[in-house]
């Protein structure tokens, strides 16, 4: 009898926890919406199998969201898939921080002033720990103030080889020692994929979230 108590109250507890713990749950595929412009949003019922492989993917990584480039990706879905993955391993199977890797994302976005990407990675770039003055003065073309030291190689790095296409020998040095030559790669890695992104969704002209506005004003 004892045991047969003992059993039911374990079971009733896992029971209880498993409802208690958040949903990790995939979302049905058929549910999702898509957005685009010149790129029409495609439904899951339309897509084609390769397509529909592709978007399961993007739909068990860790992103979460179908928000972004991968409207666009449909069209290639092959090549849309493996750059969704090599896209998903710039951000979490990096060594690059990840306050530092959002600094690199934002200081892309600006460069291509791509509107979605700067909007949703400047909020991951605060949430991160970037100072809002710091994410500030990159949204408005100037080189910020009052940077960590950390935070100040990766600028430095990410705006040299975006302006001049090359890095001096000090700026290399600078990230090497900060992050490793593992890191310098890595760090080049998400810069490259997000310039890919900043170009999918700029030739798509992606629409911001509604009810949001563009807040990159053209540098001169």
């Amino acid at each position: 009898m004892t045991r047969s108590l003992v059993l039911f109250a374990v079971v009733a507890l896992a029971t209880v926890t498993a409802a208690q713990a958040p949903s990790n749950a995939r979302p049905d595929p058929r549910t999702i919406r898509l957005r685009g412009d010149r790129f029409r949003p495609l439904t899951y019922d339309e897509m084609t199998p390769a397509q529909r492989t592709m978007i399961d993917h993007v739909l068990a990584g860790p992103r979460g969201s179908v928000d972004g480039p991968f409207n666009v990706q449909l069209r290639s879905p092959e090549m849309g898939d493996l750059g969704q993955q090599f896209g998903a391993s710039t951000r979490f199977a990096t060594t690059v921080p990840r306050k530092l890797y959002e600094l690199a994302i934002i200081v892309t976005a600006r460069h291509w002033t791509a509107q979605f990407e700067w909007t949703a990675h400047r909020r991951g770039a605060v949430q991160a720990g970037i100072s809002p003055a710091v994410a500030d003065a990159i949204a408005a073309g100037r080189r910020p103030s009052g940077m960590p030291p950390d935070e100040e190689a990766v600028y430095n790095f990410a705006s040299e080889l975006l302006e001049t296409k090359q890095v001096s020998d000090a700026t290399f040095a600078a990230a090497k020692t900060l992050l490793g030559e593992r890191g310098v790669v890595e760090l080049i890695n998400v810069m490259g994929w997000y310039g890919t992104v900043s170009m999918f969704l700029n030739v798509d002209r992606y629409p911001l979230p509604e009810g949001t506005q563009p807040e990159l004003k053209p540098l001169k």
